[in-house]
């Protein structure tokens, strides 16, 4: 009887670890396809092959779900996962940790397994007993032990005899194929700048050049990233290598401070292609780097938007526990698609899409979705604020306003469950927050209106070269962030430039057309006319002032349209996430030759 009692137990046992097992599977397999497409950035810039550089950034974004719906109909098929006690469920989470024991991406692996899990199981079950809501396995100092892998970064110790040589050797370990216009000279360029950046400075025993193993590749460019560290101090830097002009390589500009990399890390920017084995190893340093960057931003700006937002939800988790303050509806003019609200004393707003839209926005939530999808896919060029989207969020119903929970219940009843003294938005979106343009430029000394409006106009046509229309382009609609870049942060009226028909205002054929209050003239569901955009953006005198000398081509059709068919005839833009005075173009002129 003993026997009979035990075997059962054994078989659920075994089920468990099979299931588990299948589970990494599952995660090894999205892996390894996300460092193949990630490895294969390195031929595809030296090819400049920007095409297919943006397709393979689109497609690696859809891999996770993928590989999230595979293991999960795995289980189902195999296993009947949904089905399962709890207790097996348990035990699946506990032989899937042992199996994480001595992996090297632990933290992506648990978040897998939290993915597939909440895919099967109903949320009432999403606690500590079934998924990872803390992680369980330490990401602190994990190598790489095969004996071909590359370390996480290099060190190199110069000294100030050996600096060009030392940079020159940091560059060639990354073997380019594709041959640089004059190295040499761009490397004498970069220690001039490494020497006026240090200053008068004595190398001190651990003076070194410590260098992360992996190009970053985005856009256009590929960055060499590390710091300089002499003593106490540690000097964060980033190297662009771009293609000129006659397509051979070159170092475009030397980066340096955490001010420079934070642009550079950009929440406004697409994601990079960086090859990593370890990638808890890669964050840690890039944190060094930028001490104020959240993990989960990092995380993000890897690629690894899953882990990322795991990493969020869990410093969300954190602050909720250690403040008291409100969730209210966010200052500013309210807007007609989402209802935004957010809490003071927490860096990020929560937008959710209202169920019913005015009738001059003929849109639907799933086109809103399928638009903020499209950003997410799209290189952001800096301007376009990064989104992170949940389902299922439960809040505390004590921690929101009265006010925030009528408005939340009348514009957003589909989506709101309330359960005892708990909120449940079934699906939102959340962004970091930034100071609403149009609240900014009310309060703005007239040198900061002079700065935002010329920002602003350059937000927009960076988003043109990005093949971006953003659509509504009102102040409100854009925010300003603490380094005083201006980002575009609603989408619902977003289109892709190409898609777009830009028209000049026909003229009046008659005196009754041209009194008339009315549009008199066809107009077509993509007709754009530039021209109107003035009584909208320009009714402030010192505004229209700044704007007419800075972008009055934004008011032009011609400017959109000749975009429009450039992009079409397959041009890819150049747009650098540092000022063009950064740019060593204008310092080429006297080769620096290596000493």
């Amino acid at each position: 009887m003993q026997q009979l009692a035990v075997f059962p137990q054994a078989l659920d046992d075994e089920r468990a670890y099979d299931i588990a097992r299948a589970m990494r599977d599952g995660f090894d397999r999205h892996y390894h396809l996300f460092r193949e497409t990630s490895a294969a950035a390195k031929q595809r810039f030296e090819a400049a092959d920007w095409h297919a550089q943006q397709r393979a950034q689109r497609e690696r974004i859809e891999f996770y779900d993928r590989r999230v719906e595979e293991a999960a109909v795995r289980l189902q098929a195999e296993f009947a996962a949904g089905e399962l006690p709890m207790d097996v469920w348990q035990q699946v989470k506990l032989h899937y940790i042992g199996l994480l024991t001595n992996h090297h991406q632990p933290e992506l692996a648990e978040t897998f397994f939290n993915s597939v899990t909440t895919k099967i199981l109903h949320r009432s079950y999403f606690n500590n007993d079934f998924i990872f809501v803390r992680p369980a396995v330490s990401t602190e100092y994990i190598e790489n032990d095969e004996p071909a892998s590359l370390p996480t970064y290099r060190a190199y110790y110069p000294t100030p005899d050996t600096m060009r040589e030392t940079f020159l050797r940091i560059v060639t370990n990354f073997q380019l194929v594709r041959p640089f216009d004059d190295l040499p000279r761009d490397i004498g360029l970069v220690v001039d700048a490494v020497l006026a950046e240090l200053g008068d400075f004595r190398p001190r025993p651990n003076f070194q050049v410590q260098v992360l193993s992996s190009l970053f590749y985005r856009n256009k460019g590929a960055y060499v990233v590390g710091k300089i560290i002499n003593g106490f101090s540690e000097t964060p830097f980033a190297l662009p290598i771009v293609h000129g002009e006659d397509g051979l390589l070159e170092i475009d500009a030397a980066l340096f401070g955490e001010d420079d990399l934070l642009l550079l890390f950009s929440f406004a920017r697409a994601y990079f292609m960086v090859t990593m084995e370890i990638p808890s190893a890669y964050v840690q340093f890039l944190r060094s780097l930028m001490p104020k960057k959240p993990r989960s931003e990092l995380y993000n700006a890897l690629g690894l938007a899953k882990q990322g937002k795991n990493a969020y939800y869990r410093d969300f988790l954190f602050h909720l526990k250690h403040s008291s303050d409100a969730f209210r509806i966010a200052p500013g003019i309210k807007g007609m698609v989402m209802l935004v609200f957010d809490l003071p004393s927490f860096p990020y707003v929560f937008k959710v899409i209202k169920d019913h839209f005015p009738a001059q926005k003929e849109t639907t939530r799933e086109l809103i979705k399928r638009k903020y999808l499209l950003v997410k896919q799209h290189d952001r060029v800096g301007r376009m604020a990064d989104t992170l989207e949940y389902s299922n969020v439960a809040f505390p119903r004590e921690r929101f306003t009265d006010e925030l929970v009528a408005e939340l219940r009348h514009d957003c009843a589909s989506l709101l469950e309330e359960e005892g003294d708990t909120l449940v938005i079934r699906h939102l979106y959340i962004e970091r927050r930034m100071i609403p343009l149009n609240i900014y430029l009310q309060e703005a000394t007239p040198e900061q209106v002079e700065a935002a409006v010329i920002e602003y106009g350059n937000a927009i046509k960076d988003l043109v070269r990005a093949n971006i229309f953003p659509g509504d382009m009102l102040w409100k609609n854009f925010g300003v962030t603490r380094h005083g870049k201006i980002v575009f942060y609603d989408y619902d009226e977003i289109e892709y430039l190409t898609d777009c028909n830009f028209r000049k205002v026909p003229a009046p054929r008659n005196e009754e057309e041209e009194m008339s209050g009315e549009v008199w003239y066809a107009v077509g569901p993509r007709d754009v006319f530039p021209e109107t955009f003035a009584p909208f953006l320009l009714g402030n005198p010192a505004v229209r002032e700044v704007f007419m000398a800075h972008h009055a081509d934004l008011l032009d059709a011609g400017f959109w349209q000749g975009h429009k068919e450039r992009i079409l005839a397959g041009v890819v833009h150049d747009v650098f996430p540092y000022d063009t005075h950064r740019r060593f173009q204008h310092r080429r002129a006297v080769p620096a030759p290596l000493a």
